[in-house]
């Protein structure tokens, strides 16, 4: 039982260590152009290979 001690706020601090992560990318813009990615993919013009 006393390692509850330890765990407990180390799970706490995990979590507010991931919510941390997760609110910085969303102030960062990483999620704002979803489809932009997977409409790139899509896109032939920039497969063409120079000579």
């Amino acid at each position: 039982m006393n390692v509850l001690i330890y765990l407990i706020p180390l799970a706490l601090a995990l979590g507010a260590l991931g919510l941390g992560a997760f609110l910085w990318s969303m102030k960062s813009g990483q999620y704002q152009d979803l489809d932009g990615a997977a409409e790139r993919i899509l896109d032939e013009e920039g497969d063409e290979k120079p000579l």
